[in-house]
């Protein structure tokens, strides 16, 4: 994995009137403070990204469908400068918190057949000044 992106386990509560889905406590590796909650959608095999935020650590959790997230490492000096990592998060197998350091890209893919949702939490509120955006021609990844 790409340095400064970690994947937390996460519980998954069943109860006979509905399920309860853990997602973060401000206890849990990771947390960086709050800002913002924001939830985004996705439909099948549409890819969103680059972006890299610049002083935003991520927190993403997949709330529905299936995200396939690649990461890409291009900050000098760090051990894993060069390297991408990819990650499917889906609440039916593979149901974790990924954590992103800021200065990482990222891009995300819905990979499910219906529309997929994710939820993240950041430390401060949200303003385009604060990450950067790439075409995604620009990153030299096959999606």
């Amino acid at each position: 994995m790409i340095d400064g992106v970690q994947l937390h386990p996460l519980r998954q509560i069943a109860v006979p009137k509905g399920d309860v889905w853990h997602a973060f406590k401000s206890s849990d590796e990771g947390f960086a403070g709050f800002g913002e909650v924001y939830f985004t959608h996705i439909e099948p095999q549409q890819v969103k990204g680059w972006k890299r935020h610049n002083r935003c650590t991520l927190n993403l959790v997949v709330v529905q469908g299936a995200v396939r997230f690649v990461l890409y490492d291009d900050r000098a000096g760090s051990p894993t400068c060069g390297q991408f990592a990819e990650v499917t998060l889906s609440p039916e197998g593979n149901y974790q918190r990924l954590t992103v350091a800021p200065g990482i890209w990222m891009a995300f893919q819905g990979v499910s057949a219906g529309e997929s949702m994710l939820v993240d939490l950041i430390p401060e509120l949200h303003t385009p000044a604060e990450s950067d955006k790439k075409e995604l021609n620009e990153i030299a990844y096959t999606f």
